[in-house]
């Protein structure tokens, strides 16, 4: 009697499974499916009845490393990180295989296809769009393995070396382009400046000496300036009506 209480008693222990709080059972009787285990402790008779824990946190896939080539025909490596967690744990077994091994290779695929769709300066400037995109098409495609895509993050976009050397040579010619454009507004902003004080200056009696004599003190600072003074026209003319008057 006591032998038989006692392998009661071990059955007993060996049929306790424990299921944590961020997991969930599968539980198996002869092979079929028959419900979800939820986090506590259930009780599956060996033999006849089995589990399978399914870890429903949230999950990280790096996607490794792509070449693909963009709508203008430009050859480019891409790789990405994916987010994903499990909703349904019974889809999540029945419905695939190896779920992280799947996501992994519908990521891939569908990275190729969305970079061929855009070019090379909407892949470059609008990654965050890309990467919204991607999401939603591997998450809808993930739906019936159970399986929730929270986010999914371009990591990085390498370039041939070429491709590397006309990107930068189009930036100098950019930058080059920009430095033209602000000085000829800056000379055209003096020269107006300019006729409108030579404007001012001639409509001034005697404005045109004190802006001679006032260049004429600040060259005299230094001594090793040369000054070669030209008279103004007006006391030229003077100096000839006195001459003529004598």
């Amino acid at each position: 009697m006591f032998l038989v209480f006692l392998v009661i008693i071990i059955i007993i222990l060996v049929s306790i499974k424990q299921v944590n709080e961020y997991e969930r059972g599968i539980k198996f009787c002869l092979g079929k499916f028959t419900k979800i285990l939820n986090p506590g402790w259930h009780i599956v008779f060996p033999i006849f009845q089995s589990c399978r824990k399914v870890d429903i946190r949230v999950k990280t896939v790096d996607v490794p490393e792509q070449e693909a080539i963009t709508k203008d025909n430009v050859s480019v490596k891409i790789n990405a990180v994916l987010y994903y967690h499990i909703f349904d744990a019974s889809k999540s077994v029945l419905a695939v295989e190896n779920s992280n091994f799947a996501v992994s290779q519908l990521a891939q695929t569908t990275m190729r296809n969305a970079v061929g769709s855009v070019t090379l300066d909407e892949l470059l400037s609008n990654r965050e769009m890309i990467s919204e995109q991607i999401c939603k098409i591997v998450d809808k495609a993930s739906d019936e393995w159970g399986i929730k895509v929270e986010n999914v993050e371009l990591k990085d976009v390498s370039l041939p070396e070429e491709m590397k050397r006309v990107i930068a040579k189009v930036a100098e010619a950019e930058r080059e382009k920009e430095a033209v454009i602000t000085k000829a507004a800056g000379e055209v902003e003096a020269s107006q400046n300019l006729a409108k004080a030579a404007k001012t200056m001639a409509g001034t009696p005697g404005a045109l000496h004190l802006r001679t004599l006032s260049t004429i003190n600040d060259i005299s600072s230094d001594q090793s300036n040369t000054v070669i003074f030209a008279l103004p026209v007006e006391i030229l003319e003077a100096m000839k009506g006195k001459a003529s008057k004598k």
